[in-house]
């Protein structure tokens, strides 16, 4: 058996998530729909981890095995020929049978898009805020997010994970034109981490939350102290890294 690397972008806009449900449109069912019409063959697609329904992606990795003998570039060519339009594979890759797209990942790359003024084309991938914000005071608390924390109280309620240490080695504010745009990278991520740190930080800059209750917040590992969560539809799975050899570097 081959084993297979994918990089996949897609716009969250209409699936309820990466992963498999029976509720809904996933992005992992079209693919593998997808290599299923192509390889004929069953395929057990494998992303390096969820996003949630809403969030988009530019960089998720995805892995699987197949007897096939197609080559990469002809897989690529005939996956974005029958893909919708709302999924593109940017690179097909083949790997070592070892490899893992989940538990071989060591550092994810998020960022979240927030728009400022009101626009057409980014409607559906920025958070429009419009209200003043405190920007000094957010990349303050941006920066305070770097090192290892128990991230308990930036979790949702409904997490099945009993651990939320994660060790975030970049965490800060870009000011692009009329956007702002957070970005951080970490070993994982606790389910609505990002979305919530986000939240959190525009109350802050908006001056409902004290700046300097931020970090009793993060200690109090109480996601009813922490502020609101954006919506989903600023959130980009930007990259994937991995440190094995013949694979991608960690970003």
């Amino acid at each position: 058996m081959r084993a297979f690397k994918l990089i996949v972008e897609y716009d969250g806009t209409d699936f309820v998530g990466w992963q498999s449900q029976i509720n809904g449109r996933a992005v992992q069912d079209e693919i593998t729909g997808a290599l299923r019409q192509i390889l004929q063959e069953e395929v057990t697609l494998i992303g390096s981890g969820r996003t949630d329904s809403g969030v988009h992606a530019r960089g998720q990795v995805a892995g699987f095995r197949s007897g096939s003998l197609i080559s990469p570039s002809k897989l690529l060519s005939a996956l974005n020929g029958v893909l919708p339009r709302d999924i593109c594979i940017h690179s097909v890759e083949e790997v070592s049978p070892a490899f893992h797209a989940r538990f071989d990942a060591r550092l994810r790359r998020y960022r979240y898009f927030i728009a400022r003024e009101p626009s057409a084309v980014d409607r559906r991938f920025c958070w429009l805020v419009s209200s003043p914000l405190d920007f000094p005071a957010m990349e303050d608390i941006a920066q305070r997010v770097v090192g290892a924390h128990d991230f308990g109280a930036f979790c949702t309620h409904a997490t099945e994970v009993d651990n939320h240490m994660c060790a975030v080695n970049r965490s800060g504010w870009i000011v692009e034109d009329h956007r702002l745009i957070y970005e951080i990278a970490a070993d994982r991520f606790v389910h609505g981490m990002v979305r919530t740190l986000v939240g959190t930080m525009v109350d802050i800059g908006r001056g409902k939350i004290a700046a300097e209750e931020f970090d009793a917040i993060l200690a109090s590992r109480d996601r009813r102290r922490a502020g609101i969560a954006a919506p989903a539809l600023g959130l980009f799975l930007e990259e994937v890294g991995y440190r094995i050899p013949g694979l991608s570097p960690a970003c």
